[in-house]
């Protein structure tokens, strides 16, 4: 049985755990040794991000020392994986080590389709869902095709989501726009980060989606805070959350 070293963003252990739950459900229900090692620390994104670099380093190495005995490294967070396999480059090059850890590591969706090969998920979900995919996800991890690319079109968290019974996907006229969270921006940033979040949204109601979904728990958080506030009927739910049964 292949051995999988859960890979949790700081954002789902502190705030949405059952996405981490709904995580291990999934990749134990198709027979992965799922193991949680709870030494992890954040993975060092956000301080890359404001260009402290020197802060960014332990954590890379850390990460490598922790999860590099594993088969398969997943984490449900597109944003997180793209930091290991895109980023870590500017701290980890030349370590023993380092590429097969990069080339073991997985967004969980791209894990479901790419490794498990995943063609049939035997439950339903009755509802009108709007996918936002995350800029991470989209254009570093190629998750899906960039509207932007003259290429074949595909998407591996549509692909999943519509193996559900029942699961309509509705079509937003921008399908791969920016929630306009992107970590420290919201910050920085604050009136353009809510205008762009309220612009996504407005995507989803006007499709006529009921649950908003996304494989990246930073932007449903960002969105869903807009949402409460605004007190509208729209959902989120994470994808995990979705794919493993979890009622909406």
């Amino acid at each position: 049985m292949s051995k999988v070293g859960l890979f949790i963003p700081c954002y789902i252990d502190q705030l949405y755990p059952r996405v981490g739950l709904a995580t291990v459900a999934l990749l134990e229900e198709f027979g992965y040794d799922v193991e949680f090692p709870e030494q992890q620390t954040c993975c060092g994104q956000p301080m890359a991000n404001t260009g402290c670099t020197d802060q960014t380093r332990p954590l890379a190495e850390r990460f490598l020392e922790i999860f590099r005995p594993y088969d398969y490294v997943v984490a449900p967070s597109g944003s997180c994986v793209a930091m290991v396999r895109c980023h870590y480059d500017e701290y980890l090059a030349g370590k023993p080590g380092f590429e097969e850890l990069k080339a073991k590591t997985f967004e969980l969706c791209e894990f479901l389709i790419d490794v498990l090969k995943l063609e049939k998920l035997d439950r339903p979900f009755r509802h009108r869902v709007g996918l936002h995919q995350s800029c991470h996800g989209l254009r570093e991890l190629r998750l899906g095709r960039s509207s932007e690319l003259m290429t074949p079109p595909f998407n591996k968290v549509r692909q999943l989501l519509q193996l559900l019974e029942g699961l309509e996907l509705v079509d937003l006229a921008r399908p791969d726009e920016c929630c306009g969270f992107g970590g420290t921006f919201a910050v920085s940033e604050e009136a353009v980060s809510c205008m762009m979040g309220l612009d996504r949204i407005h995507d989803h109601e006007t499709a006529g989606a009921e649950i908003l979904t996304a494989n990246d728990m930073s932007c449903l958080m960002h969105l869903e805070g807009l949402i409460r506030r605004q007190r509208k009927p729209l959902r989120v739910m994470h994808v995990a959350e979705i794919l493993a049964g979890y009622p909406a």
